[in-house]
């Protein structure tokens, strides 16, 4: 069970994974050594999926993102590991999720421009068969998070 220190290390270092411990154990009321020993009991208890450093988007020319609507007609073991394959073969896909409802999959692509957004779209229907894909742009990030809350623990 976590307490109300270990959330908030656990939220500090989602916010800045780079944070020196002596400032997350200030933030938190504690010593440096008693700091760094939670964060290493955390780490041990599976709580860190990875470490990873966010990339400027606009630095790397990736401007654009297009969420991309997928329904498909099968459903059956061999396609959908065809389908799991091709998306892991195209970086600019960068999120894929199963839906409930009318669709099957929603995919955020990061991309410099729309129009390369035919550059992916050809190669994803090349790979596996679909049955039909929606684009939409996204015209402004209104909320972008990679945190997750730590208040369900």
């Amino acid at each position: 069970m976590l307490d109300d220190r270990d959330r908030k290390i656990l939220d500090l270092l989602q916010a800045n994974a780079e944070m020196a411990v002596t400032d997350i154990a200030e933030a938190v009321a504690l010593s440096a050594s008693a700091c760094s020993r939670r964060i290493t009991r955390l780490r041990e208890e599976g709580y860190f999926a990875r470490s990873v450093a966010m990339l400027d988007r606009k630095k790397l020319n990736l401007p654009t993102t297009v969420f991309v609507i997928v329904r498909t007609g099968k459903h059956e073991a061999s396609w959908l590991e065809q389908f799991h394959a091709a998306v892991s073969t195209i970086p600019e896909i960068v999120e894929v999720h199963r839906l409930t409802g009318n669709f099957d999959y929603i995919l955020k692509l990061v991309l410099p421009n729309v129009e390369h957004y035919d550059v992916i779209y050809r190669q994803l229907v090349g790979r596996v068969e679909l049955f039909d894909m929606s684009a939409y742009i996204s015209m402004e990030t209104v909320k972008l998070s990679t945190g997750v809350p730590t208040n369900y623990v």
